[in-house]
């Protein structure tokens, strides 16, 4: 299936070079498998699955840029792709800032594609459900197992001509007690590393340890942040921090070359771990160090900001095709402080080993699982607002003691981790899914944090 959807890619180019002599064109080319298997009230209520071929063309034509997709591929189809996009090219605006064509260049090399995953099948995600839900105890539960399977191609006239394969594979789930809900996810290129067993007792554990909650005020209170809850510090970084568009437009906090974290935040983006081999652009991927022991030390670029940056720039692999966004980090990894088990089962009512570490350390704070809808308030400070959920819980004298009532908080991520506000990384990194249904979204590495002070600003009762 590869050198079909490189067959594909290169056709498609061969139509739009001839119909357009000398324009600089860029060909993508995505055949994707995705499927979902979704459970609620403890029972599978939908699967489905879907197969689908798009080309996407890209064209710069006297000065002047257009893109055009289609998933309709026969003869008369592809005539029609080639045309409209010739001819949104003649309306466009001028492009001063095309940065030109990538030039040909190899991938680098990936981990080779999990046959189990590639080949998967609706009764080895029903599977996993199945043991999530018995791991459950007779707890209500509901989430989703979902799996993918790529393969892409790209080409463009300036001879770059790159493919690849990947699949992977994402599990998230909640138990509920009494209204309470607890909560596991997992993220893996292997199906072998998602054990629905594991990931149901953990949701439980958590779900029993979170029922009958109390409320106590809002205030700046220390934190530890389980990996779920890190997630969203990750996902906003990838998306406001160190895209170098922000950073280029004064709508980041990031200055490269400064030390703006705490010395025990080490970041990079390591899209080929999460098998992305090329970017919108045709440019291979590859790890990106953004901060190094608490220094910022790089950006994400696309071909279109490295150009605008000047001074020996270059796209790091992380274009998404979006003039107007700019380039996003595509699998953050957050390193823990040591190797460990992503996968370790809980330890006590409420959290793994790792998480109790941290939580040991603390005299007096709040643990969080999760945080959920949270929305960008200042972009600049990435100061954001949003809910806790899944699980929050009071600990005292290093204990994790009792139950509490969700929060809203109010909180400047830069400020969450500069120098001094990181008391402690956990030395388990969990890989976890961007998003529940799409198998487009980033993955998140991510360890457990223990922060001196969080911004709490409302509870349940107001």
């Amino acid at each position: 299936m590869t050198a079909d959807v490189a067959s594909l890619a290169g056709e498609v180019l061969a139509r739009v070079t001839a119909a357009s002599a000398g324009a600089d064109v860029e060909v993508s080319v995505d055949h994707t498998r995705p499927a979902l298997t979704r459970f609620a009230n403890s029972v599978i209520h939908q699967n489905v699955a879907e197969e689908s071929v798009g080309v996407g063309i890209r064209v710069h034509v006297d000065g002047r840029t257009a893109s055009a997709s289609s998933t309709v591929l026969g003869e008369a189809g592809l005539d029609d792709l080639v045309a409209r996009v010739l001819a949104a090219a003649a309306l466009a605006p001028l492009d001063a800032g095309w940065p030109g064509l990538t030039s040909p260049a190899p991938i680098g090399e990936l981990a080779p594609v999990d046959p189990a995953t590639r080949d998967v099948t609706p009764f080895d995600r029903a599977g996993i459900v199945r043991d999530f839900v018995d791991a459950a105890g007779g707890l209500e539960t509901a989430g989703y197992c979902r799996t993918s399977h790529r393969w892409a191609a790209f080409a463009n006239s300036a001879g770059q001509a790159v493919t690849a394969e990947s699949a992977d594979v994402g599990v998230a789930g909640i138990a509920r007690r009494d209204g309470a809900d607890g909560v596991a996810r997992l993220a893996s290129g292997r199906l072998a590393d998602l054990d629905g067993s594991v990931l149901g007792r953990r949701a439980a554990a958590k779900a029993h340890a979170a029922a009958d909650p109390v409320e106590i005020p809002p205030d700046r209170y220390e934190v530890v942040l389980e990996p779920t809850a890190v997630a969203d510090i990750l996902e906003a970084f990838s998306m406001y921090a160190f895209n170098a568009k922000a950073v280029a437009e004064r709508r980041s906090f990031v200055r490269v070359g400064e030390a703006q974290f705490d010395p025990s935040i080490t970041l990079g983006d390591d899209a080929p771990m999460a098998g992305l081999a090329f970017d919108a652009d045709g440019t291979p991927t590859r790890r990106v160090p953004l901060v190094d022991a608490g220094r910022t030390v790089g950006l994400t670029h696309d071909r279109r900001t490295a150009a605008a940056a000047g001074g020996g720039a270059a796209s790091t692999g992380n274009g998404v095709g979006s003039a107007s966004f700019g380039a996003v980090a595509r699998h953050l990894v957050l390193a823990g402080s040591a190797p460990g088990d992503p996968v370790a089962e809980v330890d006590g009512p409420a959290v793994d080993q790792a998480t109790a570490e941290l939580v040991a350390g603390v005299e007096r704070g709040i643990l969080v699982n999760d945080f959920w809808y949270t929305r960008v308030l200042d972009p600049r400070t990435l100061a954001l607002t949003g809910l806790t959920r899944n699980g929050v819980w009071l600990i005292e004298g290093g204990e994790v003691t009792r139950p509490l009532r969700n929060f809203r908080f109010t909180q400047a991520y830069a400020q969450a981790l500069m120098p001094g506000n990181v008391l402690a990384v956990g030395r388990e990194a969990t890989a976890l899914p961007g998003d529940t249904y799409s198998s487009s979204m980033p993955w998140w590495t991510a360890p457990a944090l223990r922060l001196a002070a969080w911004n709490f600003t409302g509870g349940a009762s107001g």
